[in-house]
């Protein structure tokens, strides 16, 4: 469930970045080796799209589980890290998500992030079946919305540790993966006219 995750990532934020595909000024693509598009950068009037490969733990402000390694690519070419950068209008999206795979077992693999989430806020903890990011827009909106994470109500096997607000969150989601783990790591900020990411 986890390979579904990152790419799930990945499709919410070029949804949000089709508006500024059309009026492009400049589209820089580089390549790797293979010829598979390694990173993209579409720069509009509008705004700017930034879609690349190359991501850290280091960009989601979290340290990599002992021992774990970043899963390979799916059998299609299929990446486990991406790092987007949407802006254009006064708003902007940035999300970053890296899956990684440990030889322990998920209930350690908790523990250590959840004390690495702590230094963000209060960390809250869902059972779920697939990842869920719940965002909001900056100031955009009603007033009265409520910038707290939830859990989104799914009962599931996989556990999702969540810390921050909508518009600024850290997410790392556990799930059993043989005798091991499969995580993903994933920071997602939005921002409205009043915010810069």
């Amino acid at each position: 469930m986890c390979r579904n995750k990152l790419a799930w990532a990945v499709i919410v934020t070029g949804s949000f970045a089709v508006a500024l595909l059309l009026p492009a000024c400049s589209v820089n693509v580089q390549k790797e080796a293979n010829g598979r598009d390694k990173q993209v950068d579409i720069k509009t009037l509008l705004g700017g799209v930034h879609v690349s490969q190359q991501a850290d733990a280091s960009d989601i402000g979290l340290a990599v589980y002992p021992g774990a390694h970043l899963k390979e690519k799916d059998s299609d070419g299929g990446d486990k890290s991406a790092n987007v950068n949407i802006s254009g209008f006064g708003y902007g999206l940035k999300v970053v998500a890296l899956e990684y795979e440990s030889a322990d077992a998920p209930a350690k693999v908790l523990s250590f992030y959840r004390d690495q989430l702590k230094k963000y806020g209060s960390v809250l903890e869902c059972r779920t079946s697939s990842l869920h990011v719940d965002m909001k827009m900056g100031s955009q909106g009603s007033k009265s919305a409520s910038n707290e994470l939830t859990c989104d109500g799914e009962n599931g096997n996989d556990v999702e540790l969540k810390v921050g607000r909508k518009d600024d969150q850290h997410i790392v989601a556990v799930e059993p993966e043989g005798k091991g783990s499969s995580f993903s790591l994933v920071y997602v900020r939005t921002h409205g006219k009043d915010a810069e990411i």
